[in-house]
């Protein structure tokens, strides 16, 4: 049932219709055509209507007629002449694409379409006239009855002789749905895919939705491009489409694909006369942004498209609200996941309209597929599935896209630099309005335009097809002559092998890249081609260090510490010093101490190895630690930040062996406050000198701590210097842990924040290092211990060097998180049950640790509702003090300290290199920095960047072994706890495993149907299980979320790939038993 605005906007059109000046006879018609159109355009057109009407003749093509159009349309003929001729696409016009009383030619139409939009321009000129009439229509995603679709991939997968059945199927859909309220929507019922393709996996589904596709563009009718001729890349001003009367419901139109017999003309749309029409606007000059930026006119920002929807982008909104949304390819004007780009905000009319502030952050499914996806058709994601060669598919093809870019410029004069109100406030219905953009220029290339894919024989040209495994990142034409030399012969033999193809141009006229392939990775589904391919197309540098570099490291090994540098340092060498690190790490970078004092206050220390010595400003080795910024942590294996012989040895806290650091001591009282001897001594800097008496692993502290009274044996620790007795190490682990309890339960008592995600960690084989098993890696109280000195040595270090140089002190701040996706969380919540508390980080970690139950699935829902809270909150980020103006904005929102850096990594992260020169030169024991607020922020930046990557390639690699793990011992199964619920499919946190899985509806076996509603902001899925025994009613199961499943985790056959199979509820655990 159409909303209330919905209906009101289709009874406006009509009204609007008649203000327009009427139509005059056909024969004024033809002589105005004459008198201003004895152009190319109407040579053009006269040549192109007469190749169509002799290809008819010939048979090329079905005939045109009304019946046939309107079929298409699947709009009965009466009804159709009852619509609104539709004149926002040239593109849409056709011999037989409009015909008024179905007694008018295409050249009379074409005659009243030109004249009707001059009239319509001049309507829109006139005095008196709102915004409302003269902009037209708003464009609603909700209904998307305008033919603007969200998602391209459902219409493009049907054949045209499908789409009456798909078009019935929408509006039995649609009728289902009528009796609606305001509160509660039931918004989609569907069937899933019979059982002979229910059960094939993603992957094998999307390759029949391409199959499809590829059917549809080869049988689209001819005449459907005929009228592309007329097509101007000028026409940069174009009415609004307009609605259809009321009780007619406008189907969007088949995608139309282009052809292409070379290279350059591969995926390209030409205008009159073979000329290229482009698919994308030209960017402006740097002079017009520039203006354009300081006038507000432009806003610029970090480009994110979804990784679910790859035709849905955003750029984060400059008042913290809602992110700006760039709706298709087109609007993101060549510009990839990562980018820097500058937009221009859309007039008004073009803003989407969503039902919540989930949907403005490109999380959710479209509400638009509700009405608009068939039963057989499956969303698409981005798992690693080689795309059909030949496949012209809506990434880039669909001509919607261009009609879609071709409105979003039909921005006028008075529009341009218009301050809007806030769009913020829900409307009546609980429709928000979120701004779209398009992007005008692109700042920084972030993303590295290199990808893995596959490579696609095309039969009788001069090129292959690069298939991406991103689908965020488009097509590439690339060479025959750059492929291997046996490929066009043996194109089979490439099938399943991996490639890197890096782009090296996108004309404005193409809908696809050019590219040349980087490198051969090997096959696809083993591990280390795979990792391979993850770091190249991250940017991750995993090459061997140049000599150059290499010449900067110490040359006399074994390398000793000189006398003079020691005589410049405190000696700790005889202080009880030890490591904490996980049992595999090479790389110790922290050690700790804790000394009883006489007066029963505890001296405690935090020292950090001393890289910046090794590191000296302005070589060839700063040079790659600035440009690596991070090491990056893979399953099997580390890319360093450093070479190896500072990262494991000359840098490393290693046991029993002298080694430089900065320290930082202070003097605690047992319940954790630091309490001054005197006012310069409560805190100590400097460098010194230590040597660690043992490395001690979490396990090894967790032990000591479990068991404060056992006395541990030489062989149960590793090596220990004989000068400290093992008691010794004991008392002081227990002495650090109590105070780092007190310390910890002072933080969260003063308002911190702790969002714990777990993570998985996997048992390889030595020899194939092929996963062997995995399991959930605990956060014990020997991690805590670590991590409360290590904030408490961050937080000092951050105070002192911002004191010294608040022009230049390089911290981390973390902004709180988005407003209004806190209150949609917070009214999210409430309607779930939930009492959370979100007004700040104190009062939201509070809520997570008290109002979840406590049974054996408290953990789980913790986890889950951790995750929910996770999507509102930001990412913490290096800055340059001089650069922001308002302290306020350096607060750590997590922590809740008003200033934070990072000091205690600087092994493995380059910012805490630059911190420990900035301190040593506050103690006058470095040499003094020339260093500037621009290049303090500018390394910042890149930092932020590089550390970004380096998680991102963390969790690839985790998901690749735990893919290989699946292939290896799958079918695994496990319950599993639902985090969020969508029209179609909803997403689950597998127990077991900690992993998340999206389960498609549509794709489970032995389902009969689907229902699903939205109660406010709480969606829910009623599932309808074909009853086993046929005397018996069929079986429902509701899914919202904490609700409680089983799945099965099964490979898919696609390499590294698994899915999520939903189990039938008879053969689960009943609800009693699992909650």
């Amino acid at each position: 049932m159409d909303s209330p605005r919905q209906a009101k906007n289709l009874n406006r059109e009509p009204k609007r219709t008649q203000n327009r000046p009427s139509n005059p006879p056909q024969k004024d018609a033809y002589a105005r055509l004459l008198g201003q159109h004895r152009s190319s355009k109407f040579s053009l057109y006269l040549e192109q209507y007469a190749k169509d009407t002799e290809f008819q003749r010939e048979g090329n093509w079905p005939s045109p007629s009304p019946k046939a159009q309107s079929d298409r349309q699947n709009i009965p003929q009466k009804q159709r002449d009852q619509v609104p001729h539709d004149f926002s696409d040239s593109s849409d016009f056709s011999p037989s694409s409009m015909k008024r009383k179905g007694e008018e030619s295409s050249l009379s139409l074409y005659m009243e379409k030109i004249s009707t939009r001059t009239a319509q321009q001049d309507f829109e000129r006139m005095p008196g006239v709102s915004d409302r009439q003269r902009c037209g229509q708003r464009r609603d995603t909700a209904t998307s009855q305008d033919g603007d679709v969200e998602s391209g991939e459902e219409l493009g997968s049907l054949k045209p002789n499908e789409s009456r059945k798909h078009q019935k199927q929408q509006r039995k859909t649609k009728d289902s749905n009528k009796d609606v309220t305001s509160k509660e929507t039931d918004s989609f019922v569907a069937r899933p895919q019979s059982p002979n393709t229910a059960g094939t996996s993603g992957q094998e589904q999307e390759k029949m939705k391409k199959s499809k596709k590829k059917k549809a563009h080869s049988r689209q009718p001819e005449e459907d491009r005929s009228g592309e001729a007329s097509f101007q890349s000028g026409m940069d001003t174009l009415t609004s489409r307009p609605k259809s009367p009321p009780g007619i419901e406008r189907k969007p139109q088949q995608p139309r694909s282009s052809s292409a017999n070379s290279p350059a003309d591969k995926g390209k749309n030409r205008g009159a006369r073979g000329s290229k029409r482009p698919v994308f606007e030209s960017y402006m000059t740097f002079e017009e942004v520039s203006r354009g930026l300081k006038r507000g006119e432009l806003l610029q920002g970090k480009l994110r498209i979804n990784p679910k929807k790859y035709h849905d982008s955003f750029i984060p909104s400059p008042d913290d609200r809602r992110d700006v949304f760039l709706d298709g390819i087109v609007a993101r004007n060549r510009a990839l996941n990562g980018d820097i780009v500058v937009v221009q905000i859309l007039p008004r009319e073009q803003w989407k309209v969503v039902k919540s502030d989930t949907d403005c952050e490109g999380t959710s499914e479209s509400d638009t597929q509700k009405e608009n996806m068939g039963p057989t058709v499956q969303k698409r994601t981005t798992e690693r599935t080689p795309r059909p060669a030949g496949v012209e598919d809506d990434q880039c093809s669909d001509q919607d896209e261009l009609i879609r870019k071709l409105q979003n410029t039909a921005l006028t004069d008075t529009e341009i630099g218009e301050h809007l109100e806030d769009p913020s406030t829900p409307r009546p219905n609980g429709e928000i309005l979120q701004k779209t953009a398009k992007v005008v220029y692109i700042v920084e290339k972030k993303h590295s335009r290199a990808v893995t894919g596959f490579l696609k024989f095309l039969p009788d040209k001069p090129f292959a097809m690069f298939s991406p495994v991103d689908h965020r990142v488009p097509r590439i034409n690339v060479l025959l002559a750059d492929c291997p030399e046996d490929f066009s012969s043996r194109p089979g033999d490439y099938a399943n092998t991996l490639f890197i193809c890096r782009i090296t141009n996108w004309a404005a006229d193409s809908n696809f890249a050019e590219g040349q392939l980087a490198k051969t990775l090997g096959q696809a589904g083993e591990i280390e081609p795979e990792t391979e391919g993850i770091l190249i197309e991250y940017e991750v540098d995993f090459s061997e260090f140049s000599d150059a570099v290499l010449n900067c490291l110490p040359k006399n090994l074994p390398w000793t510490i000189p006398a003079e540098e020691l005589s410049k340092r405190r000696d700790l060498r005889k202080e009880c010093i030890f490591t904490i690190d996980p049992s595999t790490a090479r790389d110790l970078d922290d050690a700790l101490s804790c000394k009883r004092l006489p007066d029963g206050n505890f001296e405690v220390g935090v020292h950090i190895a001393d890289v910046s010595y090794f590191v000296g400003e302005d070589n060839a080795l700063d040079a790659v630690a600035s440009r690596r910024a991070t090491s990056v942590y893979m399953v099997q294996k580390v890319i360093p930040m450093l070479p190896r012989l500072l990262c494991e040895e000359l840098c490393s806290l290693n046991p029993l062996t002298d080694r430089l650091t900065f320290s930082v001591i202070w003097t605690i009282t047992p319940q954790g406050k630091v309490r001054p001897l005197k006012q310069i001594l409560s805190e100590w800097f400097g460098r010194s000198v230590i040597c660690s008496c043992v490395k001690l692993s979490y396990d090894h502290a967790q032990s000591m701590i479990e068991a404060p009274e056992k006395m541990f044996a030489a062989e149960e620790l590793p090596p220990v210097d004989p000068m400290h007795p093992i008691d010794e190490i004991h008392q002081a682990v227990l002495n650090l842990h109590s105070i780092a309890k007190n310390l910890r339960a002072q933080r969260f008592t003063g308002g911190a924040l702790r969002l714990e995600q777990l993570k998985l960690s996997f048992t390889l084989d030595k020899e194939t290092m092929m996963p062997q098993g995995c399991y959930v890696y605990q956060y014990r109280d020997s991690n805590k211990l670590v991590e409360e000195f290590m904030l408490l040595a961050n937080i000092a270090t951050a105070h002192h060097i911002h004191k010294r140089f608040p022009q230049i002190a390089l911290l981390r701040r973390h902004p709180p998180p988005k407003a209004k996706m806190i209150d949609e969380l917070q009214e999210h919540c409430d309607q779930l049950g939930i009492n959370i508390d979100l007004s700040s980080a104190g009062a939201l970690n509070k809520s997570l640790n008290t109002s979840l139950g406590d049974d054996k699935y408290t953990s789980a829902r913790k986890e889950v509702l951790t995750h929910m809270c996770s999507r509102p909150m930001q990412m913490a980020l290096y800055f340059c003090t001089g650069v922001l103006k308002d302290e306020q904005l350096f607060k750590h929102y997590a922590l809740n300290v008003p200033l934070y850096t990072h000091f205690t990594s600087p092994i493995r992260r380059y910012a805490d290199i630059v911190v420990h020169r900035l301190l040593a030169s506050s103690l006058n024991c470095g040499p003094s920095l020339g260093l500037s607020t621009e290049e303090v922020e500018k390394q910042a930046s890149h930092c932020n960047d590089r550390k970004t990557v380096s998680k991102r390639v963390q969790e690839l690699s985790s998901e690749l072994f735990f893919g290989v793990f699946v292939k290896e011992c799958g079918p695994l199964e496990s319950e599993a706890m639902v985090m969020g619920v969508l029209d179609q499919s909803f997403d689950v946190l597998v127990l077991r495993y900690r992993v998340q899985k999206r389960v498609y509806c549509k794709s489970v076996v032995g389902l009969d149907s689907f229902h699903h509603r939205k109660v406010g902001k709480t969606s829910e899925l009623t599932l309808v299980w074909t009853a086993e025994d046929r005397e018996k009613a069929p079986v429902e199961q509701v899914i919202s979320v904490f609700t409680l499943v089983e799945v099965q985790l099964k490979a898919d056959g696609a390499p590294m790939k698994y899915s999520a199979v939903l189990k039938r509820p008879e053969e689960s655990k009943s609800d009693s038993e699992m909650r």
